[in-house]
């Protein structure tokens, strides 16, 4: 390069005297990757003057950026320029045989060095490609191969191909514990990442494929240790893995030798805090480590984090909670110390809101529970990112904290903005009701500002229903919601087993409210309705009715749950009770109350399976009069699924005039199936009864299996269901699915 470099110096230079000349102006063209500054600081000349060594020497500095292919300089007019040819930028990167999630392959490029806007070079491409064979060897698969392809996009941007021949992957057909005896196979094989590969149908769902991971393999040691120490082992040894790899076969076979020790049980333990933060007496009771307890590592970190938690409560964000394990080797026993050293009590300086491209930063910080001044609390900090994850405004919310001093802190919120918006034209075919077509335009964040509108129209061959609707959950930021909506509703229930036949249901009212949140978690408030409504009979007109409703509805709801979409733990409970008499026709009272219960499993199984559990409480008590439609129905995708929908309907029976008392109950095991699609599978269980006069008149129970998909245009569920114990004349269906419902 350096005699490219003289030459092209020399042969530009030509008209230039050998010894010391001068310039009027020095200037450069073609440089965008440096300022002109920095490129006049890099030619080092001073006074306006220069010799052909020194333009040279600049030349060389230049070329040492590794930004440019070609760099020539002439002199015009008494004016020094410097041309520059840069080379090209990355515009585009695409993967193909290996990674497909945008998520694992910004990380992968990120390990590769590469990444979009970045300037092109051979040598940056050599390294991305060996750190992605060494990634591809770290998973498993040998003699990968890798070809690398630049395709230019125009003059000053390329794209970058990898196309990857993922090689054969090692499986592992045998591991062995020497040593392990307490302990068994078993208890390894949930904590280590390689895994032994099952003898048959290793394609299914928890089923091991025994795909050695090399990057894993060093630190499935350690784990095998720590499970011993999750069973009180403390003095247990393991070595590394020691692995025999069969190349012919693509086969491996993994050892380890344990040295096991004994068992240690807890016999007492100390905290140390200063008795002015925290009265230490308080802690005890809290703590899963107890006397004459199993240690338990795992137990030790979560009573170290609980300690860490109250101290954070109160202020101190940066407390260090140390613990020390003593051992009794004389008797098996562990005494166990936790000495706090909590630092200065932590104030938050600012909060610093980003990603939010359309939601209104006070939107946000109406959901953030820590403000500019405030002392910091642990509690809050979680509480806000639940907050906001419950509004369903954001695809993903992260806080973080940025420490500005021993007693200053930055709030980061960073948000990733959802589609809140719908314009939704469809159609299709349901299992009860037939042929649907919805239209509707909402948007539950209208221009970000927090308010949600709705106006629909659902057609299909036993519904024809229009609603507008406006709410706002905190008026100008306010404690107080409002809500209002216009309906129209015109319905039939079919029941091939009614004496009167199909009955038509028109509805039309409207109705609105206010609340008020109690707490963060808790809302309380007051509904009014009115509704006009029209019922006939097809077989016997002698039961039509008309009548009007006037009805206020007190309630209060309570949501602690960490998620809107997908929630993996807390609570939502509800109860309300709707006086129909404030005027009308109707006098009753319906109250409805309901609970449900998510869970995650994660810890316990270290795969993410979610426990979720709901059940709902519902009678109706007459006061007056109290409509013939005005009951409860079971059966469909809302109650007892196995069922028909209205598949237990007091027309039905001779002796019912209607089901007034009804409660059910669900519970389901969760599961993920396509995460980055908000995709899950689950395994459910539905028991229900309902009655005139007493709950259980009639129970029934179903089971079965469904796929959930938070789709663009609403939450989709396809349900495989099988009625329990079905009596003869039961109305069941094996398969539904309904649009619009979640959990």
């Amino acid at each position: 390069m350096c005699k490219k470099v003289i030459l092209i110096s020399i042969i530009s230079l030509n008209i230039f005297a050998a010894e010391t000349t001068t310039f009027n102006k020095l200037s450069f063209e073609g440089l965008t990757q440096i300022s002109d500054e920095v490129a006049k600081e890099t030619t080092e000349f001073k006074n306006n003057t220069y010799t052909i060594e020194q333009v040279n020497d600049a030349i060389k500095k230049f070329y040492k950026f590794d930004y440019f292919t070609n760099i020539y300089v002439n002199k015009t007019d008494n004016n020094l320029v410097f041309h520059f040819e840069e080379k090209p930028f990355i515009a585009k990167i695409e993967m193909t045989g290996y990674k497909n999630r945008d998520d694992e392959l910004k990380f992968l490029y990120t390990t590769m060095g590469i990444k979009k806007g970045t300037m092109y070079t051979e040598e940056k491409l050599k390294k991305a490609k060996k750190s992605l064979l060494l990634s591809l060897e770290r998973e498993g698969y040998i003699n990968s191969v890798v070809e690398v392809s630049v395709e230019p996009i125009n003059k000053t941007s390329v794209l970058v191909k990898f196309e990857v021949n993922k090689g054969d992957p090692i499986t592992i057909t045998k591991i062995k514990y020497k040593g392990a005896k307490a302990l068994d196979e078993s208890d390894f094989e949930e904590a280590i990442a390689n895994k032994e590969s099952d003898e048959y149908f290793t394609w299914f769902f928890g089923r091991n494929d025994g795909e050695m991971s090399f990057e894993q393999l060093e630190y499935d040691g350690p784990r095998i240790r720590d499970t011993y120490l999750q069973n009180g082992y403390l003095d247990t040894k393991v070595t590394s893995a020691f692995s025999k790899i069969d190349f012919n076969t693509n086969t491996a076979t993994i050892e380890y030798t344990i040295i096991e020790g004994e068992q240690y049980k807890v016999n007492n333990t100390i905290i140390y805090v200063d008795e002015s933060i925290l009265d230490a007496d308080t802690l005890y009771p809290e703590l899963k480590l107890e006397k004459e307890d199993i240690f338990n590592i795992s137990h030790l970190r979560k009573d170290q984090e609980y300690i860490k938690t109250q101290v954070a409560n109160k202020g101190y964000a940066y407390a260090e909670v140390k613990f020390d394990i003593k051992p009794n080797k004389e008797n098996n026993t562990v005494d166990l110390v936790y000495n706090v050293i909590p630092g200065e009590k932590v104030y938050i300086n600012d909060v610093i809101i980003s990603g939010n491209s359309r939601t209104l930063d006070r939107v946000i910080r109406r959901n953030v529970y820590l403000a500019p001044s405030d002392l910091y609390n642990l509690d809050d900090f979680t509480d806000s990112k639940n907050a906001l994850k419950r509004t369903s405004f954001f695809e993903s919310v992260d806080i973080k904290q940025q420490r500005v001093s021993a007693n200053k802190m930055n709030i980061l919120v960073e948000v990733v903005e959802a589609a809140t918006g719908n314009l939704v034209l469809g159609g299709g075919y349901g299992s009860y009701d037939g042929w649907l077509l919805n239209v509707s335009v909402s948007d539950k964040n209208i221009l970000g500002s927090g308010l949600n509108l709705g106006v629909s129209y659902e057609y299909s061959t036993k519904k024809n229903n229009y609603e507008i609707s406006l709410s706002n959950p905190a008026i100008r930021d306010s404690k107080y919601s409002g809500s209002m909506n216009v309906h129209k509703n015109e319905s039939e229930i079919t029941n091939s087993n009614s004496l009167e036949g199909d009955k038509t249901k028109n509805v039309k009212g409207f109705g609105f409210g206010v609340g008020k949140a109690i707490n963060r978690y808790t809302r309380a408030g007051i509904n009014y309705s009115f509704d006009d409504e029209d019922i006939s009979y097809e077989l016997d007109s002698t039961k039509d009715e008309q009548y009007t409703t006037s009805a206020i509805t007190p309630f209060i709801n309570f949501n602690n749950t960490d998620d809107y979409y997908v929630p993996r733990s807390g609570i939502t409970a509800g109860t309300s009770l709707k006086y129909a008499g404030v005027g009308g026709d109707t006098e009753y009272i319906l109250s409805s109350s309901y609970f449900k219960y998510f869970y995650s499993l994660e810890d316990l199984t270290d795969f993410d399976i979610i426990l979720r559990y709901k059940n709902s409480l519902k009678f109706i008590e007459d006061t007056g009069y109290v409509p013939s439609t005005t009951t409860f129905y079971l059966g469909g995708t809302s109650s007892v699924r196995g069922y028909a929908s209205y598949a237990f309907d007091p027309d039905n029976y001779a002796d019912k005039e209607r089901f007034g008392k009804y409660f059910t109950n669900t519970a389901e095991l969760s599961f993920p199936l396509v995460p980055s699609a908000k995709m899950r599978w689950a395994l459910f269980y539905d028991y229900g009864m309902i009655g005139e006069s007493s709950f259980n008149e009639i129970t029934k129970s179903g089971a079965g299996a469904l796929v959930s998909w938070f789709s663009p245009v609403g939450p989709l569920q396809f349900i495989f269901a099988k009625a329990i114990g079905p009596e003869d004349g039961d109305e069941t269906s094996s398969f539904e699915f309904s649009l619009g419902s979640k959990f």
